[in-house]
Parts: structure tokens; C-alpha cells; sequence
């Protein structure tokens, strides 16, 4: 990286200030901010890729996000939408793709971000999003960790594993030892077991992981819904139950379903979510001869304990919903068709699951990975990564 000149001035100041001072005045400010002040000089440079002040200025934004109710989210249109509209203007695919960072509570569109690299396949997803740090993956198994903030990225190195089929990912956060981890499942049929592996960016490898659950888990694969994580750890759900795997303890452990026997078979399963930080069951009550619904969404108000199933909100929707996706915040995004033979596409609309009032048409076009977001200086520390 190439350095500015560090003026006589500049030097001079700086040696007049406790470097606590200096710390302290740069933790308070935004990430713009601090990343022009550390192309300034190599003082300065010194101090803000030190692991502990990006630690810091990360707890001090997510703390002040929080109080000031800026809660953000970014999404990025499926592989198969983006084919459908490149489809329209051109033969074959873009390769690159856009991601789109908006307002939690209404979706208003606050910036688009080109993706930096290129994938070997038009068929991406979004594994998730922790602390401004995204991940990324393709269906050749190619992997990248990106942090739009910091314009850096990082492609993982190869699987570990003889062969991936099947694949499902996660990706979270380890507060026990300030690390990221990218957790990857395979199996090759129905009958055999799942093969696990981590990835985890201070070592920049993978390594096997035992799954201590029995081993007819089959973990759903449901590209549109990254897998949540809550309570430290990483989420799927299966026929049966939930299946939990603890980031820290690198544990696996089940988790059962909310009881919904008294809805019997019109009842079906959408998705888990993180809700407000808790685990959310969504679910849809299908009304035979009618294109209307009701979603129930049920939250585990104490993490762990099967009977803290609790049934928060119903949320009457009188539309053909096709897609349907839950925000930490507690929007509800659906994806409906007025027209029942699909001629006419997909219409959206955003409802407050709370107020259950409906902001039709917001900024958003297709059906999408969607994930909380935040600006944060995570990678910028970071070995083998790319600068753009």
C-alpha cells in the first residue's frame, strides 16, 4: 500500500497527544472517516489495523447503530432472477452482479455495490453477513470473504473434504476468540452422513468437524435463507427439527419445533430467522379454494427451551404469496402475484409484523438474499487479501 508523506507538522502534533487520546477520537469516528486518516500516515496506519482497535471501533458502532435505530440491510437478486433480466438486454449473463444496501425498516435503497470478482458460475449465493463482513459462494464451491466498507476480499482455499454434494453453508461470527468461520455440509446420498468442515479466518484453513447428532440429519438447503445465527450458533432446519451447530464450542445439538399439530396439514413450513436476535419459525396457513394466507411467525424468547415457543405474530396476507423473507427488525418481505397464470411477475410488499401496515412496491425487484448489514473496519487487518 502506497503511503502519503508525513508532513514535519502533522509529526509534530501527533507526539503532543497520549496515543489513548488518539484511539479514542478515532473509535468515535465513522468508517469513511477512519479509512481516510489511515491512507494519511503510518502512524495512524499503525494504530487502526492493530486487531484490538478494529475490535473496538466495531463494539462502539454497533453499540451507537443501536441506539440511533440505524439498522441497515443488504440484498442481492438470485442467481436465477439476475439470469431472467440479463436475458432481456443480452445472450448470456453478467458476470459481475450488484449488491444493494437499504434501510431496514423500509427498504429505501441507500447505495449499490458492484462485486468486485468474478465467480466461476452465474449460480451465487449469499452464505451470510456478520459485522459488515459478507461471505459469498458460487456452486462450484468457490468461496469469498468481502468487506465493502474496507474495498477488501479474500477467496477461501480449497475444501478439505474428498467431495462436495449437496452442499450447505454458514457463516458467523466466534466472540469467544474474535473470529469468522465459515461452516460447509456434505453428503453424497440420502443415506449416508453429512461430512462436515469449518473454515475459520485466523488460521486462513479448513478442518473437519464431528457432528454429534445422529446421522440421518438432512440439512435444507435453502439458497434464498442464510442460515441464522443466533445465541452463537448457525441454524438449519430439517424434517423433524432444528439443527444448531455452537460456533464456539464447534458443537452440534437439536433443537425442536414449536408444536403446530392444531393446524394440521395446511399448515407449511417457510423458514427460520433471526428476530430481533432470537430465533423465529415462520410458517403458512394455506386457506384451501382461496389465494389468501396467514403467516405465523413464533419466537424462542429463551433460547434453548422448548416450551419458550412462543406465537408473537399473524399476519393476514389475501394475495398468491410466492416468496416470503423475515428481517432481524421484524419486516416481513413478500413476494405475491396478482395475476394467478404469472404473466405479469412478481409484486412486493413490505409489512411491519407488529403494525401489520404494508408498504407496497418497496425498493426492491426480485427475489433476493437478504442479510443485516453495517459498516465496519473487519478484514482491513486481514492476510492474503485483495485491495480494490
Amino acid at each position: 500500500m502506497s503511503q502519503m508523506r508525513e508532513s514535519p507538522i502533522l509529526r509534530r502534533r501527533m507526539n503532543h497527544l497520549p496515543c489513548d487520546i488518539v484511539l479514542n477520537i478515532l473509535g468515535k469516528l465513522p468508517v469513511k472517516s477512519v479509512i481516510r486518516l489511515w491512507r494519511v500516515c503510518k502512524f495512524w496506519d499503525s494504530l487502526i489495523t492493530t486487531p484490538s482497535f478494529i475490535s473496538t471501533h466495531l463494539n462502539r458502532n454497533n453499540n451507537n447503530n443501536k441506539d440511533n435505530g440505524n439498522d441497515y440491510i443488504i440484498h442481492m437478486a438470485s442467481w436465477k432472477a439476475r439470469r431472467l433480466v440479463s436475458s432481456h438486454l443480452s445472450k448470456s449473463t453478467p458476470k459481475t452482479s450488484i449488491c444493494t444496501v437499504a434501510f431496514d425498516r423500509t427498504f429505501d435503497k441507500i447505495s449499490d455495490i458492484e462485486i468486485p470478482f468474478d465467480f466461476t458460475s452465474d449460480c451465487t449465493q449469499m452464505v451470510g453477513s456478520c459485522n459488515g463482513l459478507l461471505c459469498l459462494a458460487d456452486s462450484n464451491n468457490v468461496i469469498y470473504l468481502w468487506n465493502p466498507s474496507v474495498r477488501k476480499f479474500k477467496k477461501l482455499p480449497h475444501t478439505c473434504l474428498e467431495n462436495l454434494n449437496h452442499v450447505t453453508l454458514g457463516f458467523a461470527y466466534c466472540s469467544e476468540n474474535n473470529d469468522y468461520k465459515v461452516v460447509r455440509t456434505s453428503r453424497s446420498t440420502f443415506l449416508s452422513p453429512s461430512e462436515i468442515e469449518m473454515y475459520t479466518l485466523s488460521s486462513d484453513s479448513w478442518r473437519r468437524v464431528e457432528i454429534s447428532v445422529t446421522t440421518d440429519v438432512w440439512f435444507s438447503k435453502d439458497l434464498l435463507s442464510p442460515s441464522p445465527l443466533v445465541s452463537g450458533a448457525l441454524h438449519w432446519i430439517t424434517e423433524t427439527s432444528i439443527v444448531a451447530f455452537d460456533v464456539n464450542s464447534e458443537k452440534f445439538r437439536r433443537l425442536a419445533l414449536p408444536d403446530v399439530s392444531i393446524y394440521g396439514q395446511q399448515l407449511q413450513r417457510t423458514c427460520i430467522a433471526s428476530l430481533r436476535g432470537k430465533l423465529a419459525f415462520i410458517a403458512k396457513l394455506a386457506f384451501i379454494g382461496q389465494s389468501s394466507f396467514q403467516y405465523f411467525i413464533w419466537v424462542m424468547t429463551d433460547y434453548g427451551v422448548v416450551e419458550s415457543w412462543n406465537k408473537l405474530f399473524v399476519v393476514p396476507f389475501e394475495r398468491l404469496a410466492c416468496w416470503v423473507r423475515l428481517t432481524d427488525y421484524g419486516s416481513l418481505m413478500v413476494g405475491y402475484r396478482d395475476d394467478p397464470f404469472g404473466r405479469q411477475g412478481l409484486k412486493y410488499a413490505l409489512i411491519d409484523t407488529e403494525t401489520l401496515q404494508e408498504k407496497k412496491d418497496p425498493d426492491i425487484q426480485h427475489p433476493s438474499f437478504i442479510a443485516s448489514f453495517m459498516e465496519s473496519l473487519v478484514l482491513l487487518d486481514g492476510t492474503n487479501v485483495e485491495s480494490y
